[in-house]
């Protein structure tokens, strides 16, 4: 079972040294004032007691009023994962959308695409969601499902996604890695504490990776370091520092598009990769992600807190990229397979996120009730600087027999030309009452003002916006006994306008923000050494497509999408020697009013009815021997917006196992995975980007070998 460690203030350890000391009751000695110690569970299962995503400080899951998932280290660990979607699989509430090997990645979550500007954090402080965030330093990944306004201000409607990192401790380890396809993987881990009284930490990750896909010719490398720096000043001030660099390169696999436009690939090898030339460039992404938290603690019951953080990815796209037939498919593959291959070319695509916030935390009693107030206010710019890109036909190929050797364009890219400055300032406040033992409320609200200037591609003014919105939060919460919490929840949220694909008439406009909405209804319940979910929720928020007029096509904010779901979740220890983390999660997603009646009346594009998923760690009699499975299973979606063609439902099980031993007298962990244990064929992402259709299938058989030392 989790063991509670305690984390001591350094100052109380310097005290108990000092008491331990033959000295330490000197009669000079120094009279030391209170010191208030602060317990922390660290969870070294499934079974997570607390998150920060969820507001503006770590909270009790328990007395949460919304629904979150937590993976924390040791499933990363266990499933050695590199990538987001391989901690995502976990969730079925999730699905991807539109995230390409050796391209960042995308998700849907409750039905709505997540926004790669606003829906991903590294510990609360907003990040460039383009990139494949590195996970060797990270604590935990937590998931908010449903709006997140008040949190956050502008975002999807979907959730929020936030990474953990580790703080400083002491630690010196290192793990290599191989997988079937002959990856070489090597990464450190070393930190300590340092100073007079120890005052002073720190935590160092490096890590190299030699990427070996299972798709032909997609192979690639990645190098990543980061640093953490923790400080405490004073027993009431403490400083955090951040810093992460990751350099990605890897040659992207296009996805495929439907047959004649109504007909799904068949036969198709998942090794195969489409439209590939040999001197087509890999995708190579640079990302910085830097972050400093001053946290001051003024009295027992009020502290503050200021944060800043800088983001910043560079990616250069070049792809041999397969899309559409020119025997007039448009979008769509010719119904014999055949498609066109473009070179595909757009370096220095710059994005830049900044941020600062400051918050002011308290408790208090006040006309009989009490209050956990919280006050703040933030700022953030984001910008977003692009060559144009260009996208010129070569030649074409088929699904079946493979694509030609192609001469590559010659045409030169212009200069980088600023397309986005959007600013967002806000101030914001959050309150939980509380009543009685059983009764509680959470109000909170924040006031956004957005100033968002665009340009065209030539570097012509564009659409400018002015706005003010208010982002009302609010919740009911009642606790009929100390390990039971029912809830009922209202929010409502600003998401980012989406941009227009390039074959619309106002191709690359980027429209305007737009307004959702969400109730919630959920009941969470910890007992015996697991915590059980559920939540039934309702989102609605304006439909942005690419709407056809006549011949033409114009990218428009018309009608309303709204998606009632259920999600149910379980976690914690079934036994003494068996762990699990589950969920369900039911959806129905549907358009209406958008003025294209082939979208509507029917689920939306590569939401699943249903979707389940499961982890298992089973300690075996064997000392240090466990048993690791896991099992995922999808309904069956639509892979198109008018609803006319389905890809069929897919259940994949995992299978793996961990031995923790010594050898050479030092701490060793050996890990085996193999995921899609039967090698089953499936169609994993069927949704769109940018306008386009795309189908990606899923890995097949793999296997992963990989072993940790604790020095």
């Amino acid at each position: 079972m989790p063991l509670l460690r305690p984390r001591l203030p350094l100052s109380l350890l310097s005290l108990g040294l000092a008491l331990h000391s033959p000295h330490g009751l000197a009669e000079d000695s120094v009279q030391l004032a209170p010191i208030e110690v602060e317990g922390a569970a660290i969870d070294d299962g499934y079974q997570a007691q607390q998150a920060s995503v969820g507001g503006f400080q770590p909270a009790p899951l328990l007395d949460t009023p919304a629904s979150i998932s937590v993976f924390g280290e040791q499933l990363l660990k266990d499933r050695q994962v590199r990538l987001l979607s391989e901690v995502l699989q976990s969730d079925a509430s999730v699905g991807e959308s539109y995230a390409p090997i050796g391209y960042y990645e995308n998700f849907n979550v409750r039905g709505f695409e997540l926004n790669a500007a606003s829906s991903y954090r590294i510990n609360g402080q907003t990040i460039a969601g383009e990139q494949n965030v590195a996970l060797e330093n990270k604590q935990q990944v937590e998931l908010l499902k449903g709006l997140s306004g008040l949190q956050s201000g502008v975002s999807e409607p979907g959730g929020l996604i936030d990474y953990v990192t580790k703080r400083a401790a002491d630690v010196r380890s290192v793990t290599v890695s191989t997988n079937a396809q002959g990856e070489r993987y090597l990464a450190t881990d070393l930190g300590g504490w340092f100073g007079s009284e120890r005052q002073f930490g720190l935590r160092v990750n490096l890590a190299h990776e030699d990427i070996r896909s299972y798709v032909d010719h997609a192979d690639g490398k990645r190098d990543f370091a980061s640093l953490a720096f923790d400080w405490q000043i004073s027993a009431d001030a403490t400083l955090q520092l951040d810093a992460e660099y990751q350099h990605r390169e890897q040659r992207s696999v296009p996805g495929y598009q439907l047959l004649g436009g109504s007909e799904v690939p068949h036969g198709i090898d998942p090794d195969d990769r489409l439209a590939y030339q040999h001197w087509a460039k890999p995708v190579q992404n640079d990302s910085l992600n830097l972050g400093g938290r001053f946290q001051y603690r003024f009295s027992d019951t009020w502290s503050g807190t200021l944060s800043a953080s800088r983001s910043q990815v560079v990616i250069d796209d070049y792809s041999s990229f397969a899309w559409g037939s020119e025997d007039g498919w448009q979008s769509h593959f010719s119904p014999q397979g055949d498609y066109d291959i473009y070179d595909f070319r757009s370096p220095d695509d710059t994005r830049r996120t900044d941020e600062v916030q400051a918050t002011l935390e308290g408790r208090f009693d006040a006309l009989g009730v009490g209050h956990e107030l919280v006050l703040g206010t933030s700022a953030q710019r984001r910008t977003l600087e692009q060559r144009p890109y260009y996208n010129d036909l070569i030649g074409s190929g088929n699904i079946y027999t493979g694509a030609p050797s192609l001469a590559p364009s010659d045409n030169p890219i212009g200069s980088s030309e600023r397309r986005l400055d959007s600013r967002q300032y806000g101030l914001f406040a959050s309150d939980r009452i509380t009543f009685s033992d059983q009764w509680q409320a959470l109000l909170g609200a924040r006031e956004v003002r957005l100033d968002e200037r665009t340009w065209d591609e030539d570097g012509n003014a564009g659409r400018h916006t002015r706005q003010y919105q208010l982002l009302p939060n609010a919740a009911l919460i009642y606790k009929p006994r100390p390990d039971t919490t029912l809830y009922a929840s209202y929010a409502r949220g600003l998401s980012a306008g989406g941009t227009a694909p390039w074959y619309a008439v106002n191709a690359s406009e980027i429209l305007a923000p737009t307004l959702s909405h969400q109730l919630e209804l959920g009941i969470k319940r910890d007992w015996q050494g697991m915590s059980f979910s559920a939540a039934l929720f309702q989102i609605r928020q304006a439909y942005q497509y690419a709407k056809p007029q006549g011949s033409d096509f114009v990218y428009v904010q018309q009608g309303q999408q709204k998606n009632i779901g259920l999600e149910l979740g379980a976690s914690g220890w079934v036994t003494s020697n068996l762990q699990v983390q589950a969920s369900a999660a039911a959806i129905r997603a549907r358009v209406k009013n958008s003025g294209t009646e082939a979208y509507e009346g029917h689920q939306a594009i590569n939401v699943p009815r249903l979707r389940a998923a499961l982890q298992a760690d089973y300690s075996l009699p064997v000392p240090g021997l466990a048993l690791l499975a896991g099992a995922r299973y999808s309904a069956s979606k639509y892979a198109s917006q008018a609803g006319n063609v389905e890809v069929g439902g897919y259940t994949v099980f995992d299978i793996g196992s961990r031995y923790r031993t010594q050898i050479g007298g030092y701490d060793t962990t050996l890990r085996l995975t193999v995921d899609n244990l039967f090698d089953k064929r499936y169609w994993r992402d069927v949704g769109d980007y940018l306008g386009d259709n795309y189908l990606f299938q899923g890995a097949p058989r793999t296997a992963r070998l990989s072993a940790s030392v604790e020095f």
